[in-house]
């Protein structure tokens, strides 16, 4: 979240010095530089994001396997892994 707020100031700031300058081309070019940065930070903390629930998924089940043979006294088969998604 505070990625997509800095990179929607930065955007702001970059408009604002592109609207200052001498040229409309340069102030194109600005902007289309801020969305291309603006692009890859949102991707990259889609990534993180997901791969951050892929991790906190696995531990969960990890517990509560553990929790499950903490209350039985018996130890569960681990089951086949699905294959990842791409």
């Amino acid at each position: 979240m505070r990625k997509i707020v800095l990179a929607a100031a930065t955007a702001g700031a970059a408009l604002t010095l592109a609207a200052c300058s001498e040229t409309a081309e340069k102030a194109g070019e600005t902007a289309d530089a801020v969305a291309a940065d603006t692009e890859a930070n949102v991707e990259a903390m889609a990534e993180g994001a997901t791969e951050a629930a892929e991790g906190a998924t696995e531990a969960v089940a990890e517990g509560a396997d553990a929790a499950k043979e903490a209350m039985t006294g018996e130890e569960e088969a681990p089951a086949e892994e699905a294959p990842a998604a791409e």
